[in-house]
């Protein structure tokens, strides 16, 4: 061990690197995410300084998660792996059914989860690899992505007596609907799934102040995959960027309008949005998650230990400086390819799990406020994007589909890329240090409807409006909507929602990849969809809040791509809507204090 590491600090001597900044964990020095010097992680080009967790004050400070239990929910856990297991605890499961292995072993074959656990809590100051935000919190394993039953996810998700002591729950996965999902909270599996998420959440199966739920906002921006095909714009192949626009909105997916997932964006190394993010409303912050580690830097973290497993083989080289079994790791334990929105959210875990070992006091629905409320905004000069399209009166007009950072009535600055903005660990535990409570006790409004049918033209920017009345007198945290509306071509919508002091929130952009109507006539527009917005946080609930529904397309044909392969690429065409569309029903609920 002691050749090998003096190999390793030969070469960081080599690069440049001064002996405190590999002091104990030799890949440290390049993990930009927690410390951005303008490495190149083993990219070709160099991150920008300054863009990263701001984790200086809290590694000083010795907080590294001790005493929080995050569950790694996912491919599975190498429990083992020689950087991981000193922070492993007992409660790992394998959940395969009929499995060969030991039941509490989480077998993980594909690397992803070790990956993801690596980033949340490889053991720090060990003399190996690199550390996780938490370097010293508790991780457990669940392989419930190889075997989705709902037994498996409330054993995974804390319903049952071995997980109901983690603190949180990270997700790293999620899907990518080409049609509306129809939110029926009545259904057998939806009511089990909301039930654990808000008992887990605010601690009723035991007295710890509850547990946060961390999700993937998507990696759909530019395209997304849907069972066995990818869906792109039908302008993909002539370099095109669908106007700009994400393909997958993450609130497409009602996993991701759950209040109680905080939803993570991905930040690449320069301190803008990562190329493949998803985003929307319902995003709550941003995190570090990088590119693909081959032009521009992704993340350096764990791997399934050897050469013959996960993200780093051997001879697989290729355009990253740590892979292949190189001088720095010989034995192909880690890897420096790790991206996407499932390596956003295990950073924001981590850093939860260090607030939260800050002060044990605080509650889950604090420690989700200081996050938000410390938050740094990133990419500050973005200016949004704006969709032009020919109106019915053949006018060429404009759309503000993603908004710019803005402040809302409240004062709290959003935007739909990055959500309150980029984890600031350092801001956060400052504020855990200095109190045991953030937030007054939750309180939750009733559905407010409005079933008054109200017709969408074609191609207008006056689109269709309803309004509901809010009588609770509440301060706002998220606002919850619920829609049904008949139209023939979905991605020609846009849906706002606008709060009693005038704030915008757009609940899905227009030229989306909800393109099933042309797979499927049975589709008629949207069937009870559930919609989230954070952006109206700190505003005051009681008064008017109006839903707007906009057609921004007119006779313009609207193609999609459905990609198998480079043999069976397929362009589908979607006709323009024949008749308006028509807002049938919709539904508000406020949750705040």
């Amino acid at each position: 061990m002691q050749t090998r590491l003096t190999k390793i600090s030969a070469m960081l001597m080599a690069m440049g690197l001064s002996a405190a900044a590999q002091a104990n964990d030799p890949l440290y020095s390049q993990q930009w995410h927690l410390n951005n010097t303008g490495q190149n992680a083993f990219a070709q080009n160099p991150a920008v300084p300054g863009n990263d967790l701001n984790t200086g004050l809290t590694q000083n400070f010795g907080i590294k998660g001790v005493g929080v239990k995050v569950a790694v929910i996912d491919t599975g856990l190498e429990t083992d792996h020689v950087d991981l297991q000193g922070n492993v605890v007992p409660g790992s499961r394998n959940l395969i059914k009929d499995s060969e292995f030991p039941i509490d072993y989480p077998v993980d074959t594909n690397g992803h989860g070790t990956a993801v656990g690596g980033l949340i809590a490889a053991v720090g100051h060990n003399g190996e690899g690199g550390r996780g935000v938490a370097s010293g919190a508790s991780l457990m394993g669940f392989n419930w992505l190889s075997d989705q039953s709902i037994e498996g996810w409330l054993i995974s998700h804390g319903a049952d007596p071995s997980t109901r002591d983690v603190r949180v729950f990270n997700q790293s996965y999620g899907f990518s609907p080409i049609e509306p999902i129809p939110f029926d909270e009545n259904d057998p599996e939806f009511k089990i799934e909301l039930d654990t998420f808000a008992d887990v959440s605010s601690g009723n199966y035991y007295n710890n102040g509850g547990s946060v739920f961390v999700k993937s906002a998507g990696n759909g921006y530019r395209y997304f995959r849907s069972g066995q095909f990818f869906v792109l714009p039908g302008d993909f192949f002539q370099g095109g960027g669908n106007s700009g626009l994400p393909m997958h909105n993450s609130n497409q997916s009602y996993d991701n309008a759950n209040y109680y997932n905080l939803v993570v964006s991905a930040m690449r190394a320069n301190g803008t949005r990562a190329s493949y993010s998803s985003v929307g409303a319902n995003v709550w912050v941003t995190a570090p998650a990088g590119e693909y580690g081959s032009d521009f830097p992704a993340m350096v973290t764990t791997d399934l230990m050897g050469c013959d497993a996960g993200y780093n083989t051997a001879g697989g080289l290729g355009s990253n400086g740590l892979h292949g079994g190189t001088d720095l790791d010989p034995e192909c334990n880690y890897n420096s390819t790790m991206n996407g929105t499932s390596s956003a959210a295990p950073n924001t875990s981590g850093a939860i799990a260090a607030v939260m070992s800050t002060n044990h006091a605080l509650s889950a629905r604090d420690v989700r406020a200081l996050i938000a409320e410390t938050a740094s905004v990133t990419d500050a000069e973005h200016p949004g994007v704006s969709l032009e399209f020919t109106n019915s009166d053949g006018e060429v007009v404009s759309y503000d589909a993603i908004a710019p950072w803005e402040k809302n009535a409240a004062g709290v600055d959003f935007h739909d890329f990055y959500g309150f903005g980029l984890v600031n660990l350092d801001e956060a535990v400052k504020r855990a240090r200095m109190t045991n409570s953030v937030l007054p006790a939750q309180q939750v409004s009733e559905w407010v409807s409005n079933s008054t049918e109200v017709e969408v033209p074609d191609a207008s920017l006056a689109g269709g409006e309803s309004a509901v009345a809010i009588t609770d007198d509440l301060t706002v945290e998220s606002v919850q909507v619920k829609l049904t509306l008949d139209h023939a071509r979905i991605p020609d919508l846009a849906i706002e929602l606008i709060s009693p002091a005038g704030t915008r929130s757009v609940l899905q952009t227009p030229r989306s990849g909800l393109v099933g109507q042309a797979l499927n006539p049975e589709i008629t527009g949207f069937d009870n969809q559930l919609m989230l917005s954070n952006k109206f946080y700190g505003e005051n609930a009681k008064g008017e809040w109006t839903l707007r529904a906009i057609d921004t397309n007119g006779e313009e044909v609207f193609n999609f791509i459905a990609y198998f392969n480079r043999s069976n690429i397929f362009t589908v065409p979607l006709a323009n809507n024949q008749a308006p569309g028509v807002i049938k029903d919709w539904s508000l609920r406020i949750l705040g204090h």
